[in-house]
């Protein structure tokens, strides 16, 4: 699978654009992420708001759920059917990275993690989310 038609694809998700997201990896149930985190992502704190963070790993899980669908030119899509993060250490600026795994599950359900991590490689945030997968409409 060529990663330009991935994220052509996923260029369609204006949120993960407007929000500086790139797709740097992908893999059968698995993406990785990046974003640069820019003024426009700090809280009144001067620190990565958490819903920045949320949001590089919820496109992450995001992709990580689609691209094997994408791969194979299936009429489906898997979304979010919950996801819960866990901050662990603040972050100032810089870049963030999030890799995004399938860690169990079946063909219509499954289990994601997502860990987020800052460019010294250090774990920022973890997220587990459950997927299910629908027909495309």
């Amino acid at each position: 699978m060529d990663i330009e038609f991935v994220r052509e694809y996923f260029r369609a998700d204006r949120y993960l654009t407007l929000t500086d997201v790139v797709i740097e990896e992908i893999g059968e149930d698995f993406c990785r992420c990046r974003m640069e985190a820019a003024p426009k992502h700090l809280n009144a704190a001067d620190r990565v708001q958490g819903g920045a963070i949320y949001t590089l790993a919820d496109s992450a899980f995001a992709v990580a759920c689609n691209v094997g669908h994408l791969k194979r030119g299936e009429d489906l899509i898997t979304v979010s059917q919950s996801a819960t993060i866990n901050y662990l250490r603040a972050v100032q600026g810089g870049t963030l990275y999030a890799e995004g795994r399938k860690i169990g599950g079946g063909k219509k359900m499954a289990l994601y993690r997502m860990d987020v991590t800052d460019e010294k490689g250090r774990l920022v945030a973890t997220m587990n989310g459950n997927a299910y997968t629908v027909p495309k409409r």
